[in-house]
């Protein structure tokens, strides 16, 4: 795949390509030049066109982005199209119509925790546990790294970040989950501000899955929840909910560009995406898309993933979207700061770094009712905390874009993890 940024001419359009394991859709994402030109679809045929610019705020309908020949994402400069290969070709020859730099297939996205493997690591650690106990001399403690522990004032991860201590809020900061959706009748939110949206067909913003309600608990939970600790960062921030993944935790380009669309066009300076697919090369629509939402002042942070094994001594790789260069890439820290088992590690050259991170081992945070909260792990988890903190910054001195970005890097704590496992090291929250 290519960096649109170094995309050539409009005759010389470079096409992404996939691995065999990654599910597409048969759609192509078209990644246009940076100016205002229109592309001709008629002269490729295509007569069904939407563009984010006839809806309100950008939204464009779930139905309209499943039945549309082509959506144009105007604030992101792409557009998602259905056609055959020569209609495509036409597109992007360009013949005058606005330049296209690149042409790749639609991805299929997921949810990124760590889902069941969860049992398996408790496990583990359980005999690791045993082991060293045994193995100890009698009245002596095994040795060990300090564990941060959720107490009854905050969660482990609040803490880590010091958003407990931290004088800001997020208030007056929109933040953007891009997720499952969320719970609308969760009460620990009751009076809160929250827009929310929904880019899947045939369903609507509620969280029918509880990975998004548990993303954006972290990321904007209470400061003071009617039970249990705090597990939110930003608790007065104003909550923007898109449901680009339905219940099922699955959804594509076209549903996640639509939200970030969305997200760029109601100037929302933090977009929090804990969503991914396992291509180790950078997607040239997220490139585009992140690059834009910069430059627009929004900031996307997004999970690196959990493809890793390093108990195996298996590193994985940052998938998309993430291994952008110009979306931050975020690691997951175990509660003795030191890189989760299942986190990605960064690739060599550009793109694919891990730049940053934060808690994602056993982080507790909301989830849809009766349940209320769960606890759960992934770089999905370490993504919220990185938003939130993020809010508690644009807050704190204004800053957007990649100024935004510059502040998170230098006001994090350095840890002695390899910057490959943990970028710049572990976001912290203003004081």
């Amino acid at each position: 795949m290519i960096d649109p940024q170094a995309a050539g001419e409009p005759g010389s359009v470079r096409h992404g390509a996939v691995g065999p394991l990654t599910r597409t859709t048969g759609r192509q994402v078209l990644v246009l030049a940076d100016d205002d030109g229109a592309v001709d679809w008629a002269r490729a045929g295509l007569r069904d066109v939407a563009d984010s610019r006839d809806f309100a705020d950008g939204l464009v309908p779930p139905e309209v982005l499943r039945e549309s020949a082509a959506i144009v994402f105007a604030a992101l400069g792409i557009a998602v199209v259905a056609a055959e290969p020569a209609q495509v070709g036409v597109l992007a020859a360009g013949d005058g119509g606005r330049p296209v730099l690149s042409v790749s297939p639609e991805l299929v996205h997921h949810v990124l925790d760590e889902g069941a493997a969860s049992y398996a690591r408790g496990y583990r650690d359980g005999v690791a546990d045993l082991t060293g106990r045994l193995l100890a001399a009698p009245g002596e403690e095994p040795p060990g790294p300090a564990r941060l522990e959720d107490t009854r004032q905050a969660t482990w991860g609040v803490r880590a970040v010091g958003a407990d201590t931290s004088s800001r809020s997020g208030r007056g900061i929109r933040v953007a989950v891009l997720d499952t959706g969320f719970d609308l009748a969760h009460p620990d939110f009751a009076g809160r501000a929250v827009t929310a949206r929904s880019f899947v067909a045939g369903e609507g913003p509620q969280d029918g899955h509880g990975h998004g309600t548990h993303c954006i608990g972290t990321a904007c939970g209470p400061r003071t929840p009617p039970s249990g600790p705090r597990y939110g960062v930003a608790h007065e921030a104003e909550i923007f909910a898109g449901k680009v993944l339905g219940d099922d935790g699955s959804g594509t380009d076209a549903g996640i560009l639509a939200g970030m669309n969305w997200a760029v066009t109601n100037r929302c300076p933090v977009i929090s995406m804990s969503l991914g697919a396992d291509v180790p090369e950078a997607h040239p629509p997220y490139s585009a898309a992140g690059r834009r939402a910069l430059a627009q002042g929004s900031l996307v942070v997004a999970a690196a993933g959990n493809n890793a094994d390093r108990r195996a001594g298996s590193w994985g790789f940052v998938g998309a979207p993430a291994n952008s260069p110009e979306i931050l890439a975020v690691g997951a820290l175990d509660q003795a700061l030191a890189p989760a088992w299942f986190s990605a590690r960064s690739l060599p050259g550009r793109g694919g770094q891990v730049d940053v991170a934060a808690p994602g081992a056993d982080v507790c945070s909301a989830w849809p009712m009766p349940a209320r909260y769960n606890t759960i792990s992934g770089t999905s988890m370490a993504t919220p905390h990185v938003a939130g903190v993020a809010a508690l910054w644009a807050e704190a001195t204004g800053r957007r874009g990649l100024e935004l970005w510059a502040t998170l890097v230098q006001e994090g704590e350095r840890l002695l993890q390899p910057s490959v496992d943990a970028g710049s090291g572990l976001v912290l929250a203003p004081r």
